[in-house]
């Protein structure tokens, strides 16, 4: 007999770093996951991006068994790290924060073109400089 789907649940740990705590412990806890067998294969997965934000979607099976899948680090995430800032501009459109390349760009659509939805790697670039604009950075180049 096949396996139920219980439940689906989508939330963003860091990368190597996560722990029974929320968001993992409230979001999966109510499925009765064993969440220290989670805890120990979501690290194992994610260690080399130690910190960075991973998107995560766990399916939850009757069994109380459960498959996940980890996404690539969020854009913003990723554009941060490229200019070296903390956070992005609170009022963009006025105030720039840092400057990015258009090769960091491709770098990061390379990065995250299996969850674009993008045709080319041009549309793909021209959606990381769109969420860069928005954030306050300058793409140069």
């Amino acid at each position: 007999m096949a396996k139920q789907v219980t439940g689906q649940a989508k939330f963003q740990v860091p990368g190597g770093q996560a722990t029974p705590a929320p968001p993992v412990g409230t979001s999966l806890g109510k499925f009765g996951v064993n969440l220290g067998q989670f805890v120990q294969a979501f690290n194992d997965r994610t260690k080399e991006y130690n910190g960075t934000p991973i998107p995560v979607i766990v399916t939850v099976y009757n069994d109380r068994s459960f498959d996940f899948i980890t996404k690539s680090p969020p854009a913003a995430s990723l554009l941060k790290q490229a200019a070296g800032i903390a956070k992005g501009s609170g009022v963009p459109n006025v105030n720039k924060v840092a400057k990015v390349t258009r090769a960091q760009c491709e770098d990061i659509a390379t990065k995250k073109m299996a969850d674009l939805n993008a045709r080319s790697m041009d549309q793909a670039v021209r959606m990381i400089e769109g969420t860069a604009r928005s954030m306050g950075i300058d793409v140069e180049g």
